[in-house]
This record gives C-alpha cells, structure tokens and sequence, in this order.
C-alpha cells in the first residue's frame, strides 16, 4: 500500500512574518482498475483500502453484486502504475455501457430527469423504503463527533473526506477516508460486500462532506436508507431520496440537523415513532 500522506516544504506567514516549515499533506494518486486484465476505469483517490474500493465501484455501477461474483483482485506488480485487476465470475460489460452519475457534472449523459429515473432505478436491488427502523433525532445528532473521531489521516493532513457505517443506535461498523467522498463510500460498501453484509438494513452512513446524487445512488445500492452529512445535499441528491424512500439529515453538527427527506424515520427524544 502507498503512502496517505507526505510532507511538503511550505512558506508560512503570521503576524510574526513568513518562516519556511515542513507541512503535511494527503497523498491523491491515480488508480486504474481493470477487469479481467482490460481497461475500465481510473479514479483519482488517497492509497489504502484498494480493493474495497473497486468492489464498491464495481457494485454501485451494477457489474457486480456480491464479492462472489469476483475471482481475484490485486495490484499489477509488473506495472509502474497504480492498476488494480479484478478477475470477474460474471460477463464483463461492454466497453462504455456503464452509466455513472458524478458530482462533478450532475447527470451527465442522459437527456432530461425523466431519463435519469429510467437509467437508475431498474438498477437497484433492495428496497430501502421498505427499511421502516426509527432513529433518535440525537443519534444522527452525535454522528459527525463520532466519524471524526475515527479519522485518523485528516489529524495530520486536514485534507481528507470520510465514510463511514453506523448501526441504528450509533455503534461503529467501518470507516473509510479518501481525497473523494465517493470513494470513501464506495470503500465503506466495499468492506460491506467482503463481509457478505448486503443489504446493509438499520444501518447509517455518515459523510464529512456534502451529499451529492452519487452519494444517494451509491447508499441506495447497498441497502442502506439514512445517510448523515456534515454539509449540505443538492437539489438531486433529495429527489433520489425521496423517489426511493430514503432518508437524508444534513447540517448535522453544532447540536444541529436538517432533515430533508424521510422524515417519518426520525424521532425526538420521548417520541415512539416518528
């Protein structure tokens, strides 16, 4: 495994002037994964958890749904290259068929909303409406303390996103961290898929960052129904979550939540159900 962090010579300035000091930063490199020994993807991401996260990719992008639907996975040693080759059980999908959402362009390669439905929601395999547990408001409350607490790599960089799995009444499963929040996701559903866990019902995903649509498509792959966010959701993000009966709080920190879809899975303290 690569290095997460390294150390930088950096120029600083306070109100004592500009001084030359050492600084940590988080380490973002490429990694090809492939499959079956061809080209499929390359995702910029922070080195560790590799293969969790090209089992979670490969799930929220439906060519896998299982860890069994793997051989092996591991790193081309005969490569200067990050590449990671994952041998499939299953028929490998056609050269650009994949249809992938991305915060950084919205949905991107379908026409209208109404199209993007249509891409999505065939591609789901459990239904988190149907997942009807009830969450104290002051569980998903304590979620944020609780992940940062669990991140190690963003005590030294600063520079760093998380993930990570919570049991209904607040119990750490798995924490992941990466430069990208997705792929921290898709190393948190990674871990799930090797520990044979899916659907992950009565659990919560809490993020460090925003929540955009592909944080929403990705939960929703691997059954989970809560997602907490330190920052906000976009406008998709909620019409994903509402479509599909999931519930999102966001703003959670200070003592603090919105919730904004979902709302019947929250309860105030004394209440019995929502």
């Amino acid at each position: 495994m690569g290095r997460v962090s390294d150390r930088r010579r950096i120029l600083r300035f306070s109100d004592h002037g500009g001084r030359y000091r050492a600084d940590t930063l988080v380490v973002e490199e490429p990694l090809e994964v492939q499959l079956n020994g061809d080209a499929y993807s390359v995702t910029m991401r922070t080195p560790g958890d590799d293969v969790d996260l090209a089992l979670g990719l490969l799930h929220s992008e439906s060519v896998i749904t299982a860890a069994a639907d793997t051989g092996t996975a591991k790193h081309c040693v005969d490569s200067d290259l990050n590449v990671l080759d994952v041998t499939l059980r299953v028929p490998a999908p056609p050269p650009r068929s994949r249809f992938s959402i991305s915060s950084a362009c919205g949905a991107c390669g379908t026409d209208n909303i109404a199209a993007l439905w249509e891409h999505l929601t065939p591609s789901l395999r459990y239904d988190v409406a149907a997942d009807s547990f009830v969450v104290p408001v002051e569980t998903i409350i304590d979620l944020p303390d609780k992940l940062r607490a669990s991140q190690r790599v963003f005590d030294r960089t600063g520079g760093l996103h998380a993930a990570a799995l919570f049991t209904a009444d607040g119990r750490l499963l798995c924490v992941r961290e990466d430069v990208g929040r997705h792929n921290a996701v898709d190393k948190v559903v990674g871990w799930a898929l090797r520990e044979d866990r899916l659907p992950l019902s009565e659990t919560l995903l809490a993020v460090s960052g925003r929540v955009g649509a592909e944080i929403v498509q990705k939960a929703a792959m691997a059954g989970i129904a809560v997602i907490a966010a330190v920052s906000a959701p976009s406008t998709l993000a909620i019409d994903l979550a509402a479509r599909w009966g999931m519930t999102v709080a966001g703003f959670v920190r200070g003592g603090h939540c919105n919730i904004y879809s979902g709302f019947e899975r929250i309860a105030e303290a004394g209440d019995q159900a929502a």
